[in-house]
C-alpha cells in the first residue's frame, strides 16, 4: 500500500520553498492560476519542465503515483491560498521603512528576509515533513505483489566424500577355490528384464559388490516453497536431486550417470496440501490434515524409515495439551505403496487383476515435561503393508523374456537387500523348454507379510545451560512374519543352501529390530563453535522392516546388518556446518559380510 503526505504539508512545504527560492532570485512568487473548468483527472500541469520549484515538485508527485492528476489540479486550488497569505506576509515585509539612499534608475528593490527567519522557516519545514515521511513511509519503494508476503522459500546443499571399506573376510571360496558372492541385487532383476536362471551365457545374476572399496564425491540439493493459502491452508512443493528415483536417496554421485560433466536430474520429492483444522487457542494444540507428497508424519528413526523418505497419500496429525506437563499426539494416514500399471499385462489381450499395495500407519503418544530440565516423548506406532508379499503365480511356460506371469505385479518395486525373496513364477516343465533346463525367466517378491509394531522414544536432559543430552530409540517387531512359511517359500540372499533356483536349506531369518544411540552437545547449531556428537548401535534382523525403507547408508542400506556409529557436527555459521561419521557394520546372519563407512559432510541452509 502507497503513503500520500498529507495536502497540509505538501502546500506549506511549496509555498514556503516558492517563497525561499523568490528570496533567493530564483522565481516568481505567485503560482500560475489554474481554470475553473479542468476537470478531475485533467492535466492541468505543464508538460514539460517549469521553472516553479512548486509545479515541479507536484508533477513529480503526480508522475510517482503519489496523486493522480485529479488531486493535483486540487491542491493547486487550494495552494493559492497559502500562495496569498504567504504574499501578504511578503507585503507586509515590503512595506518596512526604505533604504536611506533612494532608489537610482536602474535599481531593482529586492524583498528582504532576515536569514535567521529563513534558516527556522527551513528547519521547522525539514523536521515537520521528515517526522510525517518516516510516519507515513513515503520513501517507500511501490509493495510487493500480496502473494510474496505468503510464501516462505527454503533450500539446502550438502557435499560429501565418502569412502566404503569391505574386510577381506567377505570374500568366499569354494572348494575349488572359486570366488563364491551369494548377496544378489534383486532390485537390478525386478527393475528390468526376468532373469533366466538356466541361461548358461550368465554365470551369474546381479550382484552386490562386497569385496572391491570404493570412494566418491556427492551432492545433495534440494528447493522448495510454501505457500499460505489462507483459512488455514498451506501448499508446499521441493525439487530434489538424485540419481535415480530410489525413495531413499537425493545423493547424486559426481561422475555418474555418464561422467563428462553431464548434467544431472531433479525429481519431484514434495508436492502436498495441508490444513489446520485445529482451535488456533495458542496452546500448541493442531489438527493437521495433509494430501499429496509429503514428509514423515510419524515420530520415528531410521531403523524404520530412512530421513530422505516421502511419504504419498493422506494424513491426520494431532496433538491435544492434557495440563502444563503433558500433551498427547496421534497421527493416522494411508499411503499407496505401488498402484498398478494400467494396461498390464500390455502384450497380450486378456488383462490381470490390480496388485496394489497400500501402507496404513497410525501412532499415538505422549510428550511429558517430567521436569524443569528434563522431557520425555513416547510413541507407538503400528504399520500395516498390505499385498506386499509376493505371490506364486499360475503355472505357464514363458516362451521369452516378454511373456509375463499373472503375478509379476507383486515383484518388489523398490529393495535394497537384506529381506528374504521367493520366486513368482510357477514355470511348468515341458519340451518347449528342454522339461525345465532352459526359459527359467523369473521375478522375485517379498516371501513375508509385514505388520510392524513399533515402540519410539527419546529423552532430553537440559540441566546445563550449552549442553543437551539426548537418549533416542526404538524397538520394532514385524508381527507378520512366520518362519516355518518364509522359509517354505523362499531364500534370502547369502544365507546358507539357498539359491535362486530355491533348492532346501536352512533359513535364518528374524523378525526384531532395535536401535539406541545418544546425542550431546549443543541443542541448535547457532553459531561459530557449537558442536554436537553423537554414538549408536543397532541390530536389525532380515525381516524385521521392509529393507526398501530402512537406512539407505549403514550397511549400505537395507536389513540383516547390526554395528555401531559415530558421529560430530561443527557449526562454521549459522546456516553452514561440517560433519564427520563413521559406521562399522556386520551381517546378523549368513556368510560375513562387514562394511566400514566414513562420511565427510559439508552442509548449508536457507
Amino acid at each position: 500500500m502507497s503513503h500520500k503526505p498529507s495536502v497540509r504539508h505538501l502546500l506549506l512545504f511549496a509555498a514556503a520553498a516558492t517563497a525561499l527560492q523568490a528570496q533567493d532570485g530564483g522565481f516568481p512568487i505567485d503560482l500560475p492560476v489554474i481554470p475553473e473548468d479542468v476537470p478531475a483527472g485533467g492535466n492541468p500541469l505543464p508538460a514539460q519542465g517549469s521553472q516553479n520549484f512548486s509545479i515541479n515538485l507536484i508533477n513529480r508527485l503526480v508522475e510517482k503515483g503519489i496523486f493522480t492528476q485529479g488531486e493535483a489540479a486540487e491542491l493547486i486550488r487550494q495552494a493559492e491560498q497559502d500562495t496569498a497569505m504567504a504574499q501578504a506576509q511578503a507585503d507586509a515585509i515590503a512595506s518596512m521603512p526604505a533604504p536611506l539612499d533612494p532608489l537610482g534608475p536602474g535599481d531593482v528593490q529586492v524583498t528582504y528576509i532576515p536569514e535567521v527567519v529563513r534558516k527556522q522557516m527551513r528547519d521547522e519545514i525539514q523536521q515537520e515533513l521528515m517526522a510525517t515521511a518516516r510516519e507515513e513511509n513515503w520513501s517507500a519503494k511501490a509493495a510487493a505483489p500480496d502473494w510474496t508476503s505468503r510464501m516462505r522459500l527454503f533450500g539446502d546443499f550438502r557435499g560429501r566424500y565418502e569412502g566404503i571399506f569391505f574386510d577381506d573376510g567377505n570374500q568366499i571360496f569354494d572348494t575349488s577355490g572359486n570366488l563364491i558372492n551369494s548377496f544378489t541385487n534383486f532390485n537390478a532383476i525386478n527393475s528390468g528384464s526376468p532373469y533366466d536362471i538356466t541361461n548358461p551365457n550368465l554365470n551369474n545374476p546381479p550382484l552386490y559388490n562386497i569385496d572391491q572399496d570404493r570412494t566418491r564425491a556427492r551432492i545433495r540439493a534440494r528447493v522448495g516453497a510454501e505457500v499460505l493459502l489462507g483459512e488455514g491452508f498451506i501448499g508446499g512443493i521441493r525439487l530434489a536431486s538424485g540419481e535415480s528415483n530410489s525413495p531413499v536417496s537425493t545423493n547424486q554421485t559426481l561422475g555418474a550417470g555418464g561422467g563428462n560433466f553431464s548434467k544431472y536430474a531433479l525429481w519431484l520429492d514434495r508436492a502436498f496440501l495441508s490444513y489446520d483444522a485445529g482451535p488456533g487457542n495458542g496452546d500448541g494444540e493442531e489438527l493437521l490434515l495433509l494430501a499429496g507428497r509429503f514428509a514423515n508424519p510419524f515420530f520415528s528413526t531410521e531403523i524404520s524409515w530412512d530421513d530422505d523418505i516421502g511419504f504419498d497419500g493422506f494424513a491426520v496429525r494431532g496433538n491435544v495439551r492434557i495440563n502444563d506437563r503433558v500433551s498427547t499426539f496421534f497421527t493416522a494416514g494411508a499411503f499407496p505403496i505401488f498402484n498398478t500399471d494400467f494396461n498390464f499385462a500390455s502384450n497380450q489381450a486378456e488383462k490381470f487383476p490390480s496388485e496394489d499395495r497400500w501402507l496404513y500407519g497410525a501412532q499415538v503418544g505422549i510428550d511429558w515435561k517430567v521436569q524443569d530440565d528434563l522431557t520425555a516423548k513416547v510413541g507407538v506406532s503400528y504399520y500395516d503393508f498390505s499385498n506386499v508379499r509376493g505371490r506364486l503365480s499360475s503355472p505357464f511356460v514363458p516362451l521369452s523374456a516378454a511373456d509375463p506371469g499373472d503375478t509379476d505385479a507383486t515383484r518388489a518395486g523398490f529393495s535394497q537387500r537384506g529381506n528374504t525373496y521367493m520366486p513368482l513364477r510357477n514355470i511348468t516343465p515341458d519340451a518347449a523348454n528342454d522339461f525345465g533346463t532352459r526359459n527359467q525367466f523369473q521375478y522375485y517378491g517379498l516371501a513375508s507379510d509385514f505388520r510392524n509394531l513399533t515402540l519410539t522414544g527419546r529423552l532430553d536432559y537440559d540441566r546445563y545451560e550449552t549442553l543437551r543430552l539426548t537418549a533416542i530409540g526404538e524397538v520394532t517387531k514385524n508381527l507378520g512374519f512366520d518362519r516355518g512359511g518364509v522359509s517354505n517359500r523362499a531364500f534370502s540372499d547369502g544365507r546358507p543352501g539357498r539359491t535362486l533356483a530355491n533348492s532346501p536349506g536352512d533359513f535364518e531369518g528374524g523378525d526384531m529390530a532395535w536401535n539406541l544411540a545418544f546425542q550431546f552437545g549443543r541443542p541448535v547449531l547457532q553459531e561459530l563453535g557449537d558442536w554436537q556428537g553423537v554414538v549408536g548401535y543397532r541390530y536389525v534382523e532380515s525381516d524385521a522392516v521392509m529393507d526398501a525403507f530402512t537406512d539407505s547408508d549403514f550397511g549400505g542400506g537395507g536389513t540383516n546388518v547390526k554395528g555401531f556409529h559415530l558421529g560430530a557436527i561443527f557449526a562454521l555459521s549459522p546456516h553452514v556446518n561440517t560433519g564427520i561419521r563413521w559406521m562399522s557394520a556386520n551381517e546378523v546372519d549368513g556368510p560375513p559380510l562387514r562394511t566400514d563407512t566414513l562420511m565427510f559432510d559439508l552442509n548449508a541452509k536457507f
